[in-house]
């Protein structure tokens, strides 16, 4: 037997030997993985399962009370994850704003509201560009849909609305409901006088006797000369314009009062520490409760997938019907995701997006289950301060202002379907009119957060700018529960990237920030003390603007 007969037995052993602790290697590494990850993992699983779930029970035809109890643990979890919103919304914003000044508060802010206006603007005209392309309109399916309700509530109402909640007049009401405008039916009572001669008074009386109905009275009385007066009074329908409140947490004035109230404590100094030191305690307390719901959160997203699952009519029918438009939607919500948001993020941080996506998926895939940005704030916040390390001074102001007026898969959506209902009905919107599609669709995306039923009363208002059927949004309703999910999480998205560049533009304020409040604990007690450190500051700010005027 040759040299090399022997050795190739233990050539082959050693191979096998080094793929077998390659593969243990591997597993390890996977394993390692999901239990750093476990309450991803578990997401991930009940989704799955809840779409397995869903449509596997859909077999046993079962009756609306069962699927009901199906759904209640995703209704549970729905209700934990509002209950925690109002607590956090507070807490975050105070304790963020009140470690920044006035002046730091004001760029974030308005960096903050630049990066939301562009986005939005950029999902609208990529909706339009898609739309317009794809052409999914098609009048057939006007005749096989059912009439829809109608609306009249305007742009002008939804924008007022909007300034209206965000500057609420009573903070505890805001802290449960909203204002918003509706329009209700009076009956107006009218009085006409006629006067006729005597001989003709009675029979016209008789004949507008016999023509009197129930809202309509009359009344004659003689008059001097021969003349008869005759009082007709008619009871008018007029329609008015009035403010009720709805439920639901006014999250603007909320906002806006956090934000006044965060500002001042700041500049308080010593004085309002006690006052920092509560909402720490609360925003710690919150954020501990925040971790149980999302412990819970796999069970409650499978049950609520499985729930919406069933209640849909006829899926097949709905995606022959409604394909080429669900396609449309999706492709620019996966286009504005996937390609835009992360291109802007590249450009203004030179980061890699993808690290951001890996590290807020748990909210992404949150954001999907639940079709509520608000609901998924708390998730949001844990997975950018714990998972990516952002300044809490950051997230805390950005994100609940971004599940407020963020809405950039909405604002695609809003810009979408009005123009697919014009597709349907053979109409050609003009130039001018896609501008004005795309300004309120802009104002309807802002302005979402205020008005109930968001999805369907903002459609109404484009539909009504741009001279449009209103009752044919009951096409688009069918598939409205579906493309809810899919913007929702875009929306969420967009909130998670603008963190991420608002930190990075607002990264020498806060560094800044942070020398200052460290000499501040060094410094000593006292009136003179407190202007050192003043004089310190202002020289440490001019410092830092020139070095980035020299960068730049």
């Amino acid at each position: 037997m040759t040299d090399g007969e022997v050795l190739a037995p233990m050539m082959d052993s050693g191979q096998l030997a080094i793929q077998k602790t390659q593969s243990l290697s591997f597993i390890r590494k996977i394993s390692s993985w999901c239990k750093q990850n476990m309450l991803l993992v578990l997401t991930i699983a009940g989704v799955v399962l809840g779409i397995i779930l869903g449509f596997l029970l859909r077999l046993a035809q079962p009756s609306k009370d069962a699927i009901m109890l199906i759904s209640f643990p995703g209704e549970i979890l729905m209700r934990a994850l509002k209950m925690l919103i109002l607590p956090l919304i507070v807490s975050s914003l105070i304790v963020g704003l009140s470690a920044l000044d006035a002046k730091s508060s004001g760029r974030m802010g308005l960096r903050t509201l630049v990066y939301y206006f562009a986005t939005t603007f950029a999902a609208i005209i990529l909706g339009i560009i898609l739309v317009i392309c794809i052409h999914p309109g098609d009048p057939i399916l006007k005749d096989e849909t059912v009439t829809g309700s109608s609306s009249k509530l305007t742009s002008i109402d939804a924008f007022l609305d909007l300034i209206r909640n965000i500057f609420p007049d009573n903070i505890v009401q805001a802290c449960f409901q909203h204002e918003k405008t509706a329009y209700k039916n009076v009956t107006v009572p009218r009085k006409q006088i006629i006067y006729l001669p005597v001989e003709e008074s009675n029979s016209t009386f008789e004949s507008l006797s016999n023509i009197t109905e129930s809202n309509q009275t009359l009344a004659a009385t003689a008059v001097p000369r021969n003349m008869t007066k005759i009082i007709v009074e008619r009871k008018e329908i007029k329609e008015i314009r009035y403010f009720p409140y709805g439920d639901g947490i006014n999250v603007l004035g909320l906002i806006t009062f956090c934000v006044g109230f965060a500002i001042i404590l700041g500049q308080m100094g010593p004085e309002g520490q006690v006052m920092v030191k509560f909402f720490n305690i609360l925003n710690d307390i919150v954020m501990k409760l925040v971790v149980l719901v999302m412990w819970y959160s796999p069970f409650g997203i499978m049950f609520l997938i499985a729930g919406k699952v069933l209640e849909l009519e006829d899926p097949s029918e709905v995606a022959q019907r409604l394909g080429l438009y669900i396609i449309t939607v999706i492709t620019g919500l996966v286009i504005h995701a996937g390609i835009t948001l992360p291109l802007i993020y590249f450009i203004i941080c030179r980061k890699n997006p993808l690290r951001l996506f890996q590290g807020v998926f748990q909210a992404w895939l949150t954001a999907l289950a639940t079709a509520s940005s608000s609901a998924t704030l708390p998730v949001t916040f844990r997975c950018l301060e714990e998972n990516l390390g952002l300044d809490k001074r950051v997230t805390r102001f950005v994100l609940p202002l971004g599940a407020t007026i963020n809405m950039d898969g909405t604002a695609l959506y809003e810009a979408v379907a009005p123009i697919f209902i014009a597709q349907m009905n053979g109409i050609e919107l003009t130039f001018g009119q896609l501008i004005t599609v795309s300004l309120t669709a802009t104002c309807a995306a802002i302005g979402a957060a205020a008005i109930p039923s968001a999805g369907l009363v903002t459609m109404l208002m484009v539909l009504t700018s741009v001279g449009l059927p209103v009752e044919d949004v009951s096409i688009i309703l069918a598939v409205d529960w579906f493309l809810d999910r899919i913007r929702t999480s875009v929306n969420v998205l967009g909130d998670c990237y603008g963190a991420g560049i608002v930190q990075h533009l607002s990264r020498f304020e806060l560094t800044t920030q942070e020398r200052l409040d460290s000499s501040v604990e060094l410094s000593p007690v006292g009136n003179e003390g407190q202007d050192q450190v003043t004089e310190d500051w202002n020289r440490l700010v001019k410092i830092e603007e020139n070095c980035v005027h020299y960068k730049h």
